[in-house]
């Protein structure tokens, strides 16, 4: 289990924080989102988890490692993959046989099955592929690595749409009881339909943490030009011809989750999410 407790993050003295007194948790074998606005702390968060920054105050722990220590067996089973990052200039099998030693978990046949998942070979040369296909071979040796946390910063970003499809599928392939990830992303439409769990952030904190599926039991989310329906929800979004809304669940029809609708939700009716949630929150 990855838990957040209480952690106030600022860069430099006398600037305001970009978390302050923020606390999470996150179980083990779960596809958790992380969405929030820009300059809502989201990559702070990612790299605190990672022990890449060090909080002012407050601890996180994951299975029983504090990430600050940076100790070898909590950095050998955790992978990162960054919004910004550079490849080297070399073939992808001498950028395997340098860093996949610092992977016990690492498999070679893994990463061929998650290369051809993304429609690439193991001779490609990362020199002369696109951004698109850079990420591609990043993911795919990322859950190569069988860490059992991988954090995905923006991950869709740069991929085209079969791109998309390929990496949830490829996700969804690299799933295990005892592995978490989470995805930090603004692109929710990317990501809605493999998530298990949701985390909405902002400034002041956590704004809603809940499972997929205690979401979906208490909210439901349709499409509707029915103009007394839309008058009621709990809010609507407008699209062609009538409004994406959410509305209480009925206890009996389950709906898909809309990541962009519950958001706005959260935005703009805390006080709704807080009262439906609070228990799940706590």
């Amino acid at each position: 289990m990855l838990t957040v407790s209480d952690i106030t993050y600022s860069y430099g003295r006398g600037k305001n924080p970009v978390l302050e007194n923020y606390s999470l948790r996150v179980q083990s074998g779960t596809i958790c989102g992380l969405l929030g606005r820009n300059g809502a702390g989201k990559s702070t968060l990612l790299y605190l988890i990672t022990g890449l920054l060090r909080p002012q105050s407050g601890s996180i722990d994951y299975n029983g490692f504090l990430p600050i220590e940076r100790k070898v067996d909590f950095l050998n089973d955790v992978f990162i993959v960054p919004e910004e990052y550079i490849l080297p200039n070399v073939k992808l099998k001498d950028f395997v046989k340098v860093n996949a030693p610092f992977y016990p978990g690492f498999s070679a046949d893994d990463l061929r099955s998650h290369l051809d998942t993304f429609e690439l070979t193991p001779d490609v040369h990362l020199g002369q592929l696109s951004m698109g296909q850079k990420k591609r071979i990043l993911i795919s040796f990322a859950l190569a690595c069988n860490t059992s946390l991988l954090i995905l910063d923006e991950p869709t970003n740069g991929l085209d749409i079969p791109g998309k499809r390929l990496f949830r599928r490829a996700v969804l392939n690299g799933m295990k009881d005892d592995k978490t990830v989470i995805i930090s992303t603004h692109q929710v439409y990317d990501v809605e339909k493999i998530l298990d769990h949701v985390v909405i952030t902002d400034t002041p904190g956590v704004l809603l943490d809940a499972s997929v599926f205690d979401i979906t039991s208490k909210l439901s989310f349709s499409y509707t030009n029915d103009r007394e329906r839309i008058s009621r929800a709990l809010i609507s979004l407008d699209a062609p011809g009538g409004a994406n809304i959410v509305e209480p669940s009925d206890g009996m029809t389950e709906t898909e989750i809309n990541l962009e609708s519950l958001f706005e939700l959260t935005r703009q009716r805390p006080e709704v999410v807080r009262e439906l949630f609070s228990n799940v929150m706590q």
